[in-house]
């Protein structure tokens, strides 16, 4: 029996998308339903490597044949979808699934900026789109399309934005790499702090080790008090000029 017509079977049966590891999972339970079954006690400890390589090859075999549905690859988990052009009569089916609306110009832009420079901060796009993207990145992170994805190591650790699973599902991508090119969008300068902006002796800013008293040397050099001179009295003044 292949292992792409065992793929076939489970992404067939299968209520959802599955992942590589997802597909492992199942090889590796399969044993315990198959008793004296060699190819799924040999299949048990199958690579993804080959489980990619099966999956590939599947895809392949259904494109050539020019069937009305096809095995793809979106974020990451293979699952068997429709060609767009049955899509009137399966609209008439199972009735018509109202999307969100479309984004807006400005939310295409900052997506895009998003998903060619992650991680990056809300500063770090408003340099590039040289606008606020406050409301922008509001409706992109409502929408599930941009997430939270840690911190940017500099002052005040403003947040960091990149895409999510979803983001590639909305746009049909395997993974980040299938993004179409964007050379000029990546060459746009933009002016990062650096680490440690404030890092100046005695700061809490300043790391641990750096953190030290100064020696003697650096001390700088104070000039004795002078010393002031006496005031005569006024009356003593007074005869001085008279004289």
């Amino acid at each position: 029996m292949e292992l792409k017509l065992i793929l076939e079977a489970l992404l067939f049966s299968a209520q959802k998308p599955l992942s590589l590891k997802e597909l492992r999972d199942v090889f590796a339970a399969a044993v315990q339903h198959a008793e004296g079954d060699e190819t799924a006690r040999a299949l048990k400890k199958v690579k993804e490597s080959e489980l990619n390589e099966a999956l590939e090859a599947l895809a392949k075999d259904h494109e050539q044949a020019l069937r009305s549905y096809r095995v793809v690859c979106v974020a990451g988990s293979w699952q068997f979808v429709t060609q767009p052009e049955y899509a009137p009569w399966l609209k008439a089916l199972v009735g018509h699934k109202l999307r969100p609306p479309r984004l807006s110009q400005p939310g295409l832009e900052t997506l895009a900026i998003i998903a060619y420079r992650q991680p990056i901060t809300r500063a770090e796009i408003e340099q590039v789109r040289g606008v606020s993207v406050d409301g922008v990145m509001q409706t992109l992170v409502e929408r599930g399309l941009v997430e939270q994805v840690g911190r940017a190591e500099v002052v005040g650790r403003p947040m960091t934005y990149g895409t999510s699973a979803l983001f590639l599902e909305y746009f049909g991508l395997r993974s980040l790499e299938d993004l179409p090119a964007a050379d000029e969008l990546r060459r746009v300068v933009v002016q990062k702090p650096e680490s440690l902006m404030t890092a100046d002796p005695g700061l809490a800013t300043v790391p641990p080790e750096q953190l030290a008293l100064p020696t003697e040397a650096q001390k700088p050099e104070t000039q004795p008090p002078k010393a002031e001179e006496p005031v005569a009295p006024a009356e003593q003044r007074r005869e001085g000029e008279e004289g």
